[in-house]
């Protein structure tokens, strides 16, 4: 099919439409210079995977405008310690370019380890650190010998690449966390299974608005213990502690698989990849950690139990809203595409139609995946930018827009109903409750009067 509107050049093989055969969609390729792509930087990437971890000191090495853009932005709560809200930047100016900044960071790190006394210390190696050349290594491990806490540099230049090159730096500093392997700290959930053989960790959750909590009620009905959440409500401890796990699970794809690829490799943690949106995976990813541990079948009936309970009682409001919205199209653009794919298919169950659909970080397995449950004619677009969503949205007459911080504005301009599934958020969108919420919140945005206005 023939894209109906103009596309850049350099962009066309990333702009298609689902139907019969290969999808044969590039992705997992630099962003076209000029197309304003959506993507972030290295170090947006770097600080959304391990800003979670509620006791450990973020400092930033770079101008105080990369501090800005980490400043209690995120939905990701805390059941404790709150040094992940704060922000901390070197603040490097035009003397710091000239003469070099690392007397400034060693003495700043320092001086905040000795006033908050975390578990551990991140140091975020900006653009401007790296184009003049400190060795953010070397002050980290000076600091980690006098002061006794791990100290871990993240090289997430902005330069270096887009947000997932981010992910990876984070998930070197936190294999390097997790290579320390310290003690088993006092387990913090359901004392019901602190001693359950059967463990997990739950890899790339972010506690936005409390998910991660949700998320490891359900578990720990099963009879199954949460060792560590990577990184949502994080503490070091649980972090350094991760290889005792029997299992890693992993929620998002794109920024943290290399990590649990890397432990597969280095303890033999197998892996699991899920998704907890929607009704559907939501039960997926409990039945997959209930196959796993099959030698106790009690945590099969327990999930099996669980999963009818809470699916039953969220039904009966979905069938209410999906009556109200049967018929409507959205259209869905997030950071990973194994998420757009559990979004499109919560949509569906409302009632819903997606005609388009992409992500930032997509490869081409989480596209070919996504083809095949998308109706035909869909658009599926990689690191799109707002000149070309606005065209699709206006050629597919969608009525919703579901998407991020960035999209939001593009929603707006157009009349069209937003809803937030992004880091900003404060309500849950996981579990069966989230998927009452995310009904909630698209017939209220879709239907919602003030569109009508804004387009007459």
């Amino acid at each position: 099919m023939s894209i109906p509107f103009a596309v850049l050049e350099g962009r066309r093989a990333q702009v298609k439409t689902a139907g019969p055969g290969p999808l044969a969609l590039e992705c997992a390729k630099p962003s076209l210079a000029g197309s304003v792509s959506q993507r972030a930087c290295a170090f947006c990437g770097s600080r959304v995977v391990l800003y979670p971890i509620a006791d450990a000191v973020h400092l930033v090495h770079g101008p105080i405008g990369c501090a800005a853009y980490t400043w209690d932005i995120r939905g990701a709560l805390s059941s404790g310690p709150g040094l992940h809200r704060m922000s901390f930047s070197t603040d490097l100016r035009e003397k710091d370019v000239v003469f070099g900044g690392e007397k400034k960071l060693y003495s700043a790190l320092s001086a905040l380890i000795e006033e908050h006394g975390p578990k551990a210390a991140f140091v975020y190696s900006t653009c401007v650190a790296g184009i003049i050349g400190d060795d953010v290594e070397a002050v980290c491990r000076r600091v980690s010998a006098e002061r006794g806490i791990p100290a871990l540099a993240v090289r997430a230049e902005g330069f270096m690449g887009t947000k997932k090159d981010g992910y990876r730096a984070a998930c070197d500093a936190l294999l390097a966390l997790v290579a320390e392997e310290g003690s088993a700290p006092p387990y913090r959930g359901d004392p019901a299974v602190a001693d359950s053989p059967c463990s997990i960790n739950i890899l790339g959750e972010f506690n936005l608005a409390g998910e991660a909590w949700i998320i490891r009620k359900y578990y720990e009905e099963m009879g199954v213990r949460v060792n560590a959440v990577l990184t949502g409500d994080g503490r070091v401890d649980e972090i350094r502690a991760a290889s005792r796990a029997r299992l890693n699970v992993v929620q998002c794809s794109g920024s943290m698989s290399y990590l649990a690829r890397a432990m597969e490799e280095r303890y033999g943690i197998p892996r699991r990849q899920v998704s907890y949106f929607g009704l559907d995976d939501a039960a997926e990813a409990l039945y997959a950690v209930a196959d796993f541990f099959s030698e106790e079948p009690a945590i099969a009936r327990r999930a099996a139990a669980l999963v009818e309970r809470e699916a039953v009682a969220a039904e009966t409001e979905l069938a209410s809203i999906r009556r109200e919205l049967e018929g409507k199209r959205a259209a869905v653009y997030v950071g990973g595409a194994f998420k757009a794919r559990s979004l499109v298919k919560a949509l569906r169950l409302i009632g819903v139609r997606t005609v388009l659909v992409g992500s930032q970080t997509g490869n081409k397995d989480d596209y070919e995946g996504l083809a095949s449950i998308c109706d035909p004619g869909t658009y599926i677009v990689d690191d799109s930018n707002p000149a070309e969503l606005s065209r699709i949205v206006r050629e597919t007459g969608a009525e919703i827009f579901i998407g991020g911080v960035k999209e939001r504005p593009i929603a707006y301009k157009l009349g069209l109903g937003f809803c937030d599934h992004n880091h900003e958020r404060k309500i849950p969108l996981a579990g069966f409750e989230g998927m009452v919420n995310f009904a909630r919140e698209v017939r209220a945005s879709a239907l919602s009067p003030v569109w009508r206005l804004i387009r007459e």
